[in-house]
């Protein structure tokens, strides 16, 4: 599942033991292990096997330009969401021609810079969308290659922040509409090539049953659309989720063995065996575009307690690390295992918050959990968080962003150094 375990008695990426990375590069600190982004990738693109099919990592999840290089030296396209994503992807490395520009408030620099790139695709959320495609490409003499996104209406029954396949949600265009969106298209739109067809009904999804039903909602749209307007590309989107909730005590990261069959989430190999059936006879290029699944369970955030509070109320471990540097808990209410560097070295616990120094309320880590004991000086890491950790980090409270660091076997290499307080102020006037 991940790189990440005990050994000798201290945490360690793959090789390398992050009691040292902390001590030698501060935290907080990002620590990703490129064993498990490749052993993600390369499952996932084995489980579509017998299907034409490419996987589109999706740049949000994580766009350090390391991290994209190793993927586009793997073989992947990239599914982007804006114009500096692109520009990211191109000096990593990777090939326009295979990256898919999805969003819904494309701006026409963007637009601009994508037709100018050669991109494979632009997904379509909205029937205005395509006018204005229509036009920035006629005023450049360009055409451009499309896929409308539809919407589903398929519950994802995941978190209402991330479900993006309901027709409440602002994403795509109604199942009921699309067809119509594509004969106005072909018929009024000439600097449009009607390339493809693209979904995505949400994040973080742990079971089949609405990857089933969206594909066999959508399956015979995706052949009238092959038949009427030759599209060559059908995108089923991402969304596979990731466990958030593992085990390290035994030192090993084989969280899934320990679990019986009906309380397993949502597999790769399960992805792939239910879903290749009913789509290999389609005869039209499968894209997946995962994020979270090749990164989530990749990285680490490593943080150092500052402080231990007790009050009459609860106990607190106050750290360094803030929700400006993972906000995930006070966004989304996720859930990070956290675990010390140090291998506990009995099963006692200690109900505690951990929180961070950001003056808000919402900044913290977990809140009133069972954790093995820690103190003011020692390490611990929030695990999982290689997946919308780093990309969502921010400035606020003028702190620094963390440096990042990816390991390979019993190599570890900076590849974001650590903000300075000058790096703050940088471009300010």
């Amino acid at each position: 599942m991940h790189g990440f375990s005990y050994q000798n008695g201290s945490l360690h990426c793959e090789g390398v033991d992050l009691s040292v990375l902390a001590a030698e590069h501060g935290t907080p600190l990002y620590v990703y292990s490129s064993a498990t982004i490749l052993d993600h990738y390369r499952r996932l693109d084995a489980a579509l096997t017998g299907v034409c099919h490419e996987v589109a990592y999706a740049v949000k999840a994580n766009s350090n330009l390391s991290i994209l290089r190793l993927l586009a030296a793997e073989g992947a396209g990239f599914d982007i969401v804006s114009g500096g994503e692109l520009f990211r992807v191109i000096q990593a490395g990777g090939d326009p021609g295979r990256c898919t520009f999805a969003g819904v408030g494309k701006t026409r620099e963007e637009i601009v810079y994508a037709l100018e790139q050669g991109i494979y695709s632009f997904n379509v959320e909205s029937e205005e969308e395509l006018c204005y495609l229509n036009q920035v490409a006629g005023d450049l003499g360009k055409i451009a290659p499309v896929a409308v996104r539809v919407n589903p209406n398929v519950d994802a029954k995941t978190h209402k922040y991330i479900s993006t396949g309901k027709s409440e949600n602002k994403f795509g265009v109604d199942f009921g509409a699309v067809a119509g969106v594509y004969e106005r298209a072909s018929r009024d739109l000439p600097h449009l090539r009607l390339r493809g067809l693209q979904m995505h009904i949400g994040s973080q999804l742990t079971s089949i049953a609405p990857f089933i039903e969206a594909v066999e909602k959508i399956t015979p749209l995706a052949q009238e659309l092959k038949d009427r307007h030759g599209i060559e590309f059908w995108s089923i989107g991402g969304g596979i989720g990731i466990i958030y909730q593992e085990s390290l005590a035994s030192g090993s990261a084989d969280w899934w063995a320990g679990q019986a069959e009906q309380d397993r989430p949502l597999s790769i190999a399960q992805y792939g065996r239910e879903l290749t059936p009913r789509l290999k006879e389609l005869g039209l290029k499968i894209l997946m575009e995962p994020g979270r699944l090749i990164v989530g369970n990749a990285g680490v955030l490593l943080t150092r307690c500052l402080y231990e509070k007790k009050g009459s109320a609860k106990t607190f471990k106050i750290v360094d690390a803030g929700m400006n540097d993972l906000i995930r808990p006070a966004l989304y209410e996720g859930h990070h295992e956290i675990v010390p560097l140090r291998q506990p070295t009995s099963d006692a616990r200690t109900t505690v918050d951990v929180v961070g120094p950001i003056c808000e309320s919402g900044d913290f880590f977990c809140q009133n959990r069972e954790l093995p004991d820690f103190h003011p000086g020692d390490c611990i890491a929030l695990m999982s968080a290689g997946a919308y950790g780093f990309a969502m980090a921010s400035n606020y409270n003028s702190r620094p962003l963390p440096a990042e660091i990816l390991v390979e076997g019993s190599l570890a290499r900076v590849i974001r150094k650590r903000q300075s307080r000058d790096d703050l102020i940088a471009g300010e006037l």
